[in-house]
């Protein structure tokens, strides 16, 4: 089992001994995800948190009229799960999908307690990650309301060139709150004041 990606990312805030390597490795497991499947859906309860070692996901919420309302996308050196569904235990809120044929790193919610006990730094690694996802989670709601749909389009590619690449334009139509048809009228826009 390969976790080299996930053990570098650990790195950048923490480093870890042979040994602590060694029981991280005994306590997680890759599974391979097909395009189009499921990693969590809305209702069930969140079992894993989930490392992107490849492939692409999007994490999205379906209302009650059956309207997909994406939330964010995943790839390469990335987390995904339904977090409040993975720290509370309670039914997700949100679906996690691959977009393309995917594998993941797993940690089970029944393994992460073990981990931090054995592997102290761990806690301290992970609270980095979720306090760089609520900044970013915030600074998206300001943009959301601080900026037009133009701007909105013009950060997220500037962001996140490899993700727009890789998904279909409804679909970052639907990240950013707008319908496919005004998200196409937009990138014409663009083009013709190139």
């Amino acid at each position: 089992m390969n976790i080299t990606p996930l053990l570098n990312s650990i790195s950048k805030y923490v480093s870890l001994t042979d040994k602590e390597i060694e029981y991280l490795e005994s306590k997680v497991f890759i599974r391979k995800y097909l395009k189009g499947q499921y990693v969590v859906q809305q209702g069930d309860v969140c079992k894993y948190e989930c490392y992107v070692l490849s492939g692409c996901t999007k994490t999205f919420y379906v209302d009650q009229e059956g309207q997909e309302h994406i939330i964010m996308f995943s790839i390469e050196d990335w987390w995904t799960s339904d977090m409040g569904s993975f720290i509370s235990q309670t039914p997700a809120d949100f679906n996690v999908q691959c977009l393309e044929n995917s594998e993941l790193i797993m940690i089970s919610h029944d393994v992460v307690d073990d981990l931090y006990r054995e592997i102290p730094k761990l806690e301290r690694f992970f609270r980095k990650i979720v306090e760089r996802a609520f900044v970013a989670s915030q600074k998206r709601i300001v943009r959301n309301f601080s900026l037009t749909a133009k701007e909105q389009y013009l950060y997220f590619r500037e962001q996140y060139p490899l993700i727009e690449q890789r998904i279909p334009q409804y679909m970052i139509a639907s990240y950013l709150g707008i319908t496919k048809e005004f998200l196409s009228k937009i990138k014409s826009q663009l083009i013709l004041e190139q």
